[in-house]
């Protein structure tokens, strides 16, 4: 774009109609004379997600986020981006290398930024997004060599081939299907096939020769649902991981899973999950299933975020130690987007309610969390939750890799909240956002206002052209007590358990109205059960982190009771003092992690066994 797009214009932009796009679950384009799998799977398919149509995120710090984010990249220079691609072909090279992570080209980056650009003007409308992506990939396409040669490794390869795949899937793009085929078909005859498991050795992070192997599956195995070409199937088939996914065939706690890479093997799931979507072995799903477990029975920190040191550690305190020796605790987009993932295949695939508890977490204390992107992709990499003081700070290398994950995650929030069956409308988020659903011949549109998590009054408002009966089910969070449903003013009778769908079937009427109230009270997280008096905070889905000015600890109560009694709410919304701080001094305040910005000391875990340090 010749004019950085403003801020204001691209709000706009994000809240336009939809009505470019085909309904739900048709593909945009129809590719000729080849099968489709589609029926084979459908059985498998207890949940859909609204594939990025139909949902659109209302005012909200997270709305604010995406729309930022956004912004960010559309407006990166196309010439900027293509530098090192052209050079590389020889051709006339205009702009500057990206530098960072994308230097001498942007091929770490390159299919993940497409990706998120397609699924960002199908969310939107929006079509200077989908400009964007069709110039970048069409300019991209005079730098291949004459055997369709990339110049690219395994790993910026697969996050192109998913990058294509979209472009032709949410923007009806015919010619990133050539493209693809032409680099899947330069890829089956020369990239290498070795594939040695990654080891758990402290010199060997990101082992596994080539480099992230494992992650290529998803992509291809997505490339051949939406062509139905056996080609594609069969080479995402060579990339399969059983050697680590079998380890989790029979238990959730494996003795030998720890040590390797945290991202790209949770990341691996996805394509063990796309081999399910099309084989239906029950073993994948319960691989699947038991890794999910293990991730939260012993590798995630209070946030959601898992992975100190970028690895897995093992089930004997390890966590909780690494608090007291790691910055580096969580690479918050990356790790984010492969837990949104991984959760939505499973919510996809089982319909349990559980697993939008991680996505909620993340969402508000992972990658809804991090800093923004700024100044030529300064970003935001690890976050830090060390004992005695942390803060948030920018990588010291532009364009790191999770600014093509960074991307990815905020598109992905609209197509986190809501899902459907057959019978009915599920609220997997409570965000303010709104959602239209094609069903039974009506469109039903359904109208979230909120200020959750900040505040425990969720309303839901529906819109129907004439009364329809249906089931709308709503997440009761695992973590929760005392939620409550009105109808209308009435409460309703329903199961209300925790992790499980609250479900009520009524015939639904135009402006009928659903109150939904989610106590938002204070609990103890402890990292471990090493360290039970090692402890985050926890209002409802949100860590809440103290502000630190000085080096003076304070005691944390012992139980949940007494630390509702301890924090005090104050005038400032969501901000809690404790009882004896300093009346004069809001620098110990307790606040939201999310509302931290940069070199903002905080404090998320305490522990009584650490000293008091007084300047």
């Amino acid at each position: 774009m010749s004019e950085r797009m403003k801020r204001r214009e691209f709000l706009g932009k994000m809240g336009m109609a939809t009505a470019m796009f085909t309904p739900l679950g048709q593909s945009l384009i129809r590719p000729q004379n080849i099968s489709s799998p589609a029926k084979t799977i459908n059985s498998r398919v207890l949940l859909s997600p609204f594939d990025y149509k139909g949902v659109l995120l209302l005012p909200s710090r997270w709305q604010q986020q995406l729309a930022s984010g956004c912004d960010y990249y559309l407006n990166v220079s196309d010439d900027d981006i293509l530098h090192g691609f052209r050079k590389a072909a020889g051709l006339n090279a205009p702009g500057a290398p990206l530098g960072g992570w994308a230097y001498p080209d942007s091929s770490v980056i390159f299919g993940q930024w497409l990706q998120a650009m397609a699924r960002a003007s199908r969310s939107f409308g929006n079509s200077a997004m989908r400009d964007k992506a069709v110039k970048l990939v069409e300019e991209w396409a005079k730098t291949l060599g004459p055997d369709g040669n990339p110049r690219m490794s395994h790993y910026p390869w697969e996050k192109m081939v998913g990058g294509l795949v979209d472009l032709y899937k949410y923007t009806g793009h015919s010619g990133s299907l050539q493209l693809l085929d032409r680099i899947v078909d330069w890829g089956l005859a020369n990239l290498d096939r070795t594939r040695t498991p990654a080891a758990n050795s402290p010199w060997e992070l990101h082992s596994g020769k080539p480099l992230e192997w494992y992650t290529l599956s998803e992509n291809l195995y997505r490339a051949y649902l939406v062509t139905g070409r056996a080609k594609y199937k069969e080479f995402a088939d060579v990339w399969r991981y059983d050697a680590y996914w079998n380890k989790f065939a029979e238990t959730s706690q494996p003795k030998d899973a720890q040590g390797v890479h945290a991202y790209s093997h949770c990341n691996s799931f996805s394509g063990a999950a796309m081999a399910y979507l099309l084989e239906g072995d029950p073993q994948l799903l319960r691989i699947m299933k038991n890794f999910y477990d293990y991730l939260q029975n012993s590798q995630c920190y209070a946030t959601g975020g898992y992975g100190p040191a970028e690895r897995y550690v093992l089930n004997d305190g390890a966590l909780g130690d690494s608090l007291a020796v790691r910055l580096d605790s969580f690479e918050a987009p990356c790790c984010s987007w492969a837990a949104f993932k991984l959760s939505k295949y499973l919510m996809t695939f089982t319909a349990e309610a559980r697993y939008g508890d991680w996505i909620e977490n993340l969402l508000y204390n992972g990658v809804g969390a991090a800093l923004p992107i700024t100044d030529r992709g300064k970003h935001f990499y690890y976050a830090n939750y060390q004992l005695g003081a942390a803060m948030k700070i920018y990588s010291r290398n532009t364009y790191a890799c999770c600014s093509g994950t960074y991307f990815q995650d905020i598109v992905e929030y609209q197509n986190l909240i809501y899902f459907y069956d057959q019978e009915g409308l599920y609220v997997n988020l409570f965000l303010p956002s709104s959602v239209s659903w094609e069903y039974q011949g009506s469109v039903v549109k359904l109208r979230q206002e909120t200020n959750y998590p900040e505040d425990e009054s969720i309303k839901i408002r529906l819109a129907t052209s004439r009364p329809i009966a249906f089931v709308l089910k709503l997440r009761i969070p695992a973590w929760s007590k005392g939620v409550t449903l009105k109808v209308n003013g009435i409460p309703v009778k329903v199961d209300l358990r925790p992790g499980y769908w609250a479900e009520i079937k009524r015939e639904w009427r135009d402006g009928d109205e659903i109150e939904m109230n989610i106590p938002l009270l204070f609990r103890r997280a402890a990292i471990d059960r090493w360290h039970p008096d090692r402890v985050a905070i926890k209002r409802g889905p949100v860590v809440y982190a103290q502000q630190v000015v000085h080096k003076h600890l304070v005691k944390i109560p012992p139980d949940d009771e007494a630390l509702n009694d301890w924090l005090i709410e104050t005038d400032k919304p969501a901000i809690f003092r404790y009882r004896g701080q300093e009346q004069s001094s809001q620098r110990d305040d307790f606040m939201p992690y999310y509302r931290f910005g940069e070199m903002q000391t905080y404090r998320i875990y305490f522990d009584p066994g650490l000293r008091n340090v007084l300047w």
